[in-house]
């Protein structure tokens, strides 16, 4: 149990549910297979999997919990041909042109031929809720399936008053500050990883892997006002991650002394081992996620009370 990517959500209200209630109210909003006819499914599902009933799983005063996405298997191009050939011999055989409203309406009865037929694939969203922070912590890979979990959760509690969080100062300009003067605030280490881009919208992109940041050719990309908005950082001796702009984390890995710590927990068995993962992993992004915000100049509070 351990998170590889991280969205960060600030509570603007306190969070106002039990883990008891949490668990019950997820628990009607089950995650349900698609039927034949449809496309989707998106529910929640016991964190332990068959290992727990529950649809929470809590550690250390925080929530875990789980959601499941199905989708059947259309590819875009299948649907394409089939279209194409309807649409060739309609007109070949009525000799009459094919409107595109006629074509969209051909589209869908052909995805809905063909869904009862499609494979499906599925994948699981892990997000924790930590009451005493204030925050909300999804393991998602992308902003699109980070919005999916809120949005399922929301709707599961009725309400779910979070923000991104909303920083005094550019997160883009603190990251260009560290790698300008090649000095990153106590804890923080600069990585070999960076991309660089250009302040207007139409600008030039600039990424670097396994690369020396402190190089010229690296400075000259910053005295002609290439700003940094990913950069990859090591936080003492816990974990390294790529940092976005948006303060979005990617790539999150957790040292081998942390890892070595859940293995050193005495766990009987799967339920056992799961609960000990996550509850070195929350203490430790605990001190690491106040420690990021703080290196990037802090959050601006009146926002969150705009926001009431």
């Amino acid at each position: 149990m351990w998170f590889s990517n991280l969205y960060i959500y600030r509570f603007t209200k306190p969070f106002a549910f039990s883990a008891k209630q949490v668990d019950n109210r997820l628990l009607k909003n089950e995650f349900q297979a698609c039927s034949s006819l449809q496309a989707s499914s998106y529910g929640w599902v016991p964190p332990l999997g068959r290992h727990g009933e529950q649809f929470i799983h809590e550690a250390n005063g925080n929530i875990l919990v789980c959601a499941r996405k199905e989708e059947k298997i259309l590819p875009a191009a299948v649907i394409r041909d089939i279209v194409n050939d309807k649409v060739a011999e309609i007109e070949e055989n009525q000799a009459r042109q094919v409107r595109r409203k006629e074509r969209e309406t051909m589209r869908d009865e052909v995805m809905l031929d063909l869904l009862p037929k499609a494979f499906s694939r599925s994948n699981l969203t892990f997000a924790y809720i930590c009451p005493h922070d204030n925050l909300l912590v999804v393991n998602a890979s992308s902003a699109k399936k980070s919005e999916e979990l809120l949005n399922q959760l929301r709707s599961s509690l009725g309400t779910l008053p979070v923000v991104a969080p909303v920083m005094k100062t550019s997160p883009a300009a603190i990251m260009t500050r560290w790698l300008d003067k090649n000095k990153a605030p106590t804890n923080f280490i600069i990585g070999d990883e960076c991309e660089l881009r250009d302040a207007n919208d139409e600008g030039g992109i600039i990424r670097c892997k396994h690369q020396d940041l402190t190089a010229d050719e690296i400075q000259s990309h910053l005295s002609a006002g290439k700003q940094v908005v990913k950069l990859s950082i090591t936080w003492g001796d816990c974990l390294s991650c790529l940092i976005s702009e948006d303060l979005s984390i990617k790539r999150l890995r957790f040292s081998d002394e942390i890892l070595e710590q859940s293995n050193e927990v005495e766990a009987a068995d799967v339920v056992a081992r799961f609960d000990a993962e996550f509850s070195i992993m929350t203490l430790e992004l605990a001190q690491f996620i106040p420690s990021l915000l703080e290196a990037f100049g802090g959050e601006d509070d009146t926002a969150y009370h705009a926001a009431d």
